[in-house]
C-alpha cells in the first residue's frame, strides 16, 4: 500500500520502496561520527556526499543523544551548529533536510532555513511547542518513542510490555501533535530503538515491528539502528567486548534488511551506500518498485 507523507513544501511516496535517511551530526561527541564534521565544509561535504550515495532525506543534528555521558546543549549552541548546514544542504540538494532536535527553538530556525521535517526523539515529551511550529511550518513530524531522558534512559527498569508501552506513548504523542494543529498525513513515528530499552527489548521491537505497523497503518514508519549499541553487544569478541561503533556496519545492515522486511518504510543509517544495496535487495525480494 503507497500513501504519502506530507512535509514542508512537498509530499513523499512511502511504501512503493524503502527511503533512505543519512544521518549528519555536527556535534563532538556523538557516539558514532563525533566531530568528524564540526566544520561547515566538512558537514556539507558530507551531506552532498550521502545524496550522492543515495540518500533519500538528510538527518542533521546538533546535540548528541549519547547516554550516560549527554552534555546538553543550549539552543542557541545548537542553531550555531545546524543552521549554517541546513541553509547550504537545502540549497545545493534535491532531497529534504530534516533537523534532530527536542527544542522548538532550534526547529523553528532550521525550518526557517530550509529544512522541510523535524525528528523529535522525545515525541513531544521535552517541548510539545515543536508541535506548534512544525504544523505553522507545514512541516513532517517524526515522533520516536523513548523513555527518560539521555542522562537517565540507561539507569531505567526495563518495562513489562515494550510493545504495548511503545504503542500507548506514540499514540499520546500523536494525539497532542493533532490537538496542536499538526495534521495527521504530516506525521512518521519511529519506535526508538536503543533509547530506555534492554537489549531484547530492541530485537523484540524489530520482530514485532509488523504489529507497530498494524497499529499505525496509515503512518509511515522510521527505524534507526544504526551502530547502536546492542548490536555491538551482539557482535561481542570471545572476551566479551562490545564491537566498536565503526565495525558494526554489517550488524547495522542485517538490521535494516531484518526492519524492513517487517514493515519499516524508512530506515536511519550512518552508511548510506551499504543501506541503499541492502533495502534495493529486499524491496526486490517484497516486490516493491525500483522508483
Amino acid at each position: 500500500m503507497t500513501r504519502t507523507w506530507q512535509i514542508k513544501d512537498r509530499a513523499l511516496t512511502i511504501g512503493q520502496r524503502t527511503l533512505v535517511m543519512g544521518i549528519l551530526n555536527v556535534t563532538p561527541d556523538s557516539f558514532s561520527d563525533g566531530g568528524k564534521f564540526l566544520s561547515l565544509e566538512n558537514a556539507t561535504d558530507h551531506g552532498k556526499r550521502m545524496r550522492d550515495d543515495g540518500a533519500d532525506l538528510i538527518d542533521v543534528g546538533g546535540e548528541s543523544t549519547r547516554p550516560a555521558s549527554f552534555v546538553p546543549v543550549s539552543a542557541e549552541e545548537e542553531i550555531d551548529r545546524v543552521v549554517p548546514v541546513i541553509n547550504v544542504l537545502a540549497k545545493a540538494l534535491d532531497v529534504p533536510i530534516s533537523i534532530d532536535t527536542t527544542k522548538s527553538e532550534v526547529a523553528r530556525a532550521a525550518l526557517d532555513a530550509g529544512a522541510g521535517i523535524v525528528n523529535d526523539v522525545s515525541a513531544l515529551r521535552f517541548d510539545f511547542y515543536i508541535a506548534d511550529v512544525s504544523a505553522r511550518a507545514g512541516a513532517g513530524l517524526i515522533l520516536m518513542h523513548s523513555r527518560g531522558t539521555p542522562a537517565t534512559m540507561h539507569r531505567l527498569p526495563a518495562v513489562a510490555d515494550i510493545m504495548h508501552e511503545v504503542t500507548t506513548s506514540l499514540s499520546a504523542s500523536i494525539k497532542m501533535a493533532e490537538r496542536r494543529g499538526l495534521k495527521r498525513e504530516s506525521i512518521a513515528i519511529d519506535p526508538g530503538i536503543g533509547f530506555g530499552k534492554s537489549q531484547e527489548q530492541n530485537a523484540e521491537l524489530i520482530d514485532k515491528l509488523d504489529q507497530l505497523k498494524a497499529a499505525f497503518s496509515d503512518l509511515p514508519i522510521l527505524i534507526g539502528t544504526s551502530r547502536k549499541s546492542f548490536i555491538g553487544r551482539i557482535l561481542a569478541d570471545e572476551a566479551g567486548d562490545p564491537a566498536p561503533a565503526d565495525r558494526r556496519m554489517y550488524g547495522s545492515m542485517a538490521s535494516v534488511a531484518a526492519a524492513v522486511m517487517k514493515g519499516a518504510n524508512i530506515v536511519r543509517v550512518h552508511d548510506v551506500k551499504a543501506a541503499i544495496e541492502t533495502v534495493k535487495v529486499i524491496d526486490a525480494i517484497l516486490g516493491k518498485t525500483a522508483n
